[in-house]
């Protein structure tokens, strides 16, 4: 049985829930920061990096709070059935900045610094295009 690895990491961010859900629920959004491309049919999410391409099924989402994939390669397996990636986002009360929260569960293939730092790079973009 595979090691899961977890990771937790929040972001605040200076914009609006409009901009944030349009770079996170749109193929042309996600393809501004996380892919160099996204296709979606139906519920599943075709995500394209130079010359490798992995799919993941929407799980759930929900404007105003978040959005779940769970990358297909683990639906067959029980063993890692349970991994998924997750962005969740809410209004700071005080200050109005978006808290933004990523949730990743993978397979132990991946070490838990190695993932911290692509999620890191991609908030970075993310960051950027929204002029934070």
């Amino acid at each position: 049985m595979p090691n899961k690895v977890k990771i937790e990491l929040e972001y605040i961010l200076k914009t609006s829930v409009k901009a944030l859900e349009n770079l996170i629920f749109t193929p042309g959004g996600l393809s501004e920061w996380f892919a160099d491309d996204v296709d979606i049919k139906e519920d599943i999410y075709t995500f394209h990096w130079d010359n490798s391409e992995e799919t993941a099924r929407l799980i759930s989402k929900k404007n105003g709070n978040h959005i779940k994939w769970r990358w297909l390669h683990h639906e067959e397996d029980e063993d890692t059935h349970e991994c998924y990636f997750e962005i969740t986002y809410e209004i700071d009360p005080l200050t109005k900045d978006i808290i933004l929260k990523i949730t990743d569960i993978n397979t132990s293939d991946v070490e838990e610094e190695d993932l911290a730092l692509l999620w890191n790079r991609g908030i970075s973009d993310l960051k950027r295009i929204l002029g934070n």
